[in-house]
């Protein structure tokens, strides 16, 4: 999927933020150790470079935030002048993260007219940029890892982290590539200098297990007296083995049961199946010792690693601690690449923010010795926490961690003021989801089908009014059913581009759409449809449809409505038509029947909203203790959803108390129902004008064709 350097820009820059949100201020001052740096530290830098080489040489009169900054958020830049000690940066309680926030927002409102038409010569610095950030990302959670492992509370980072499933089965060997081969980085867009250029070398005859390591292996390691047979041993990692008593990987610990780990998600059982980590080489080049097997060098390892079966070379490398690392080797400067190397991502906790894709890893240079013959090769491959997992998964996890912050921040907010609110969006978690497709199924709930039904109705004037070969821009497309019954009715179309903030959401709706119509373009878009973001490329000057079902609009209070259509002019472009759907007012009856249903549905979708509060945030609601309740609000002609409670109780909230009375309620929705003339009056006043409108018979629903001014 194509995404314009703007928009990724602000998709990399939000990520970091969302990184970020489970940390108190408190963590992330915090410096643990020399070669660790404070997450608020992280996201100044990140956002000094971009300041320093960016903005302040190619975009006149930007002015700096502060002019200190750029003395405390260099690193090892020694062109861009002096800077404060790395061993020193967790004493910078000032700034304050609040500071640093509105330090990265000030460089992204200048990055943001950069970008709008950024001079060619910057364009590989900024992608430069983007990568760098990327690292910051897994160094942020390496750093917060080792952080909150110090705490003997071992509080989580994230309660719902989950590491990827580890490879099934037993290790098999796979024959290596041999004789002169090729190594080297030799592909389009972006690499590091030192992944090239692309070389020739030549490899003998050797074997290359096909997985990692497991935690099942080391533990037979352990139980064999690995850590107290100094013969396994390099003679100075025996020594660091002695000094610092080390007897298994970092982040573990003995207990009762068993081995136990620290992870993003707290303290765990050790998975046996899963991949070892956080060893140092001198541990892993003993580990391969005792195992009668030797580590591969880099050349061997990448070279294996397009082999059909080689799992998870994506990636590859060994998981080093770079505290150990940096107390027991001594690494040349960046770039640098010794004669083998043990592979090493810039930290990489999770290695969720930089996917090698065809890459080989970047490397750490340290030298291997080679202790058994070339014709048996154990590969230690980079298992560093949650890694090994494509990007789709970890910008799940990352969409999954923000959500949730999201969620709690808006939790604190609504139900601490004098009228408790929850926003609507809440609603659809998965099991809101489920509960959703059930009430679009109620006797009671006209909207879907009665949309459905003309759109099926209606499809040839639609389709007549569109005019054809429209590109069909569809604003959060849910299962994408409303396209795949509208685009076959089209003359034509020329793509579709659903557009959505849940790549899971628009998985879904893609394949569905493509399934339905295999010879038509299909180009999701991963966005926050609410505000501005950029069409992928490939349109051409096809004509624009915008597509907004289901009365989505009603959610919007009136000026947030406005708000909507007028983003979406500007974004489909001048000419570009909106087929929208709209609920109508009615009688109230049928509109409190349709938001409160005899089966109890509804109900449980707006309860299931506490249910998810307590689940993802941690609140104690007693979901029992409150009664849904949905009214016609006449002055305002809206559907209101309340979550009445039931008697005077109070609820913990992250460690706020928040109190109810009898009867008082949380607004979790409101779905605004229109007369013709006020949405006419909606669209003009977001330069839109009404082109066309279909009805059903009963005047329950509306579809109305918009035409941009």
């Amino acid at each position: 999927m194509f995404r314009p350097l703007a928009l990724r820009y602000r998709q990399i820059r939000a990520r970091t933020e969302a990184l970020a949100a489970p940390l108190s201020p408190e963590d992330q001052a915090v410096q643990s150790m020399p070669d660790a740096s404070p997450a608020k530290w992280h996201r100044a830098h990140t956002t000094w470079f971009f300041e320093t080489f960016l903005l302040l040489p190619h975009r006149p009169g930007y002015r700096r935030f502060r002019e200190e900054f750029g003395y405390l958020f260099n690193s090892y830049y020694e062109s861009a002048g002096p800077r404060h000690a790395r061993p020193k940066r967790g004493m910078l309680t000032r700034p304050s993260t609040a500071e640093i926030g509105d330090y990265r927002a000030h460089v992204d409102a200048a990055m943001a007219e950069l970008l709008r038409d950024p001079p060619q010569p910057v364009l590989p610095l900024i992608e430069l940029g983007l990568q760098h950030e990327e690292q910051h990302q897994e160094l942020l959670l390496t750093d917060i890892l080792h952080a909150l492992a110090q705490n003997p509370l071992y509080p989580p980072y994230d309660p719902g982290w989950r590491d990827p499933a580890a490879a099934a089965g037993p290790a098999s060997y796979l024959e290596g590539p041999e004789g002169l081969v090729e190594i080297g980085w030799a592909g389009e867009g972006f690499a590091f200098d030192n992944e090239a250029p692309r070389h020739q070398v030549f490899l003998t005859p050797y074997r290359i297990t096909d997985r990692l390591v497991s935690n099942a292996e080391w533990l037979d390691f352990m139980a064999a007296g690995g850590y107290r047979t100094p013969g396994l041993w390099m003679s100075d990692g025996w020594a660091a083995c002695q000094a610092e008593d080390w007897e298994a990987p970092l982040h573990w610990q003995p207990g009762e049961g068993g081995w136990r780990q620290f992870t993003l998600a707290g303290l765990r059982p050790v998975d046996p199946a899963a991949p070892v980590r956080h060893i140092s080489w001198y541990e892993a080049e003993a580990f391969a010792r005792w195992a009668g097997r030797r580590l591969p060098t880099e050349a061997e390892w990448e070279a294996a690693s397009g082999l059909p079966g080689f799992r998870d070379a994506g990636g590859a490398g060994l998981a080093m601690d770079r505290q150990r690392l940096s107390s027991l080797s001594r690494l040349p400067p960046l770039g640098g690449c010794g004669r083998r190397v043990q592979r090493q991502i810039h930290g990489g906790a999770d290695g969720a923010a930089r996917r090698l894709a065809g890459h080989p890893a970047r490397p750490c240079a340290t030298e291997l010795p080679q202790l058994l013959p070339a014709g048996r090769a154990l590969a230690i491959r980079r298992a560093a926490a949650g890694g090994g997992r494509g990007m789709s998964q970890a910008l799940l996890r990352g969409a999954a961690t923000a959500q949730r912050s999201a969620l709690l921040a808006d939790a604190l907010a609504g139900l601490s003021a004098a009228r408790k609110t929850l926003p609507c969006k809440w609603l659809y978690d998965a099991e809101g989801a489920r509960l959703f497709e059930a009430i679009t199924r109620l006797p009671e709930y006209y909207p879907t089908r009665t949309e459905t039904r003309i759109l099926r109705d209606q499809a040839p004037a639609i389709a007549e009014a569109v005019g054809p070969g429209a590109a069909v821009v569809e604003f959060g497309p849910g299962d994408g059913a409303k396209a795949a019954l509208l685009l076959p009715g089209l003359a034509a179309p020329a793509a579709y581009v659903p557009v959505d903030i849940a790549p899971e959401w628009l998985e879904g709706a893609a394949s569905r759409v493509a399934a339905a119509l295999p010879d038509l373009p299909v180009l999701p878009v991963v966005a926050d449809f609410t505000l501005p973001f950029a069409l992928p490329p490939g349109l051409g000057r096809a004509p624009r449809l915008g597509f907004f079902p289901g009365s989505t609009i009603g959610n919007f209070e009136p000026e947030e409505a406005v708000a909507f259509l007028r983003r979406a002019r500007t974004t489909l472009g001048r000419g570009a038509r909106l087929l929208l759907g709209a609920d109508l007012v009615k009688d109230p009856a049928v509109l409190e029947a349709a938001y409160d249903d005899a089966a109890g549905v509804t109900a449980a979708f707006n309860l299931n909203l506490l249910h998810r509060l307590n689940r993802e945030v941690g609140a104690d609601f007693d979901v029992s203790a409150f009664h849904h309740r949905a009214i016609w609000n006449a002055a305002l002609e809206r559907v209101e959803m309340h979550l009445v409670s039931l008697w005077a109780q109070q609820v913990r909230l992250a460690g706020r108390v928040i109190r109810f009375e009898v009867g008082e309620t949380i607004h979790t929705e409101s779905s605004h129902k229109y007369r013709p003339e006020r949405l006419a009056s909606l669209a003009e006043a977001a330069g839109w004008r009404a082109v066309a409108a279909w009805t059903d018979p009963e005047r329950l629903f509306s579809v109305w064709l918009l035409e941009a001014g």
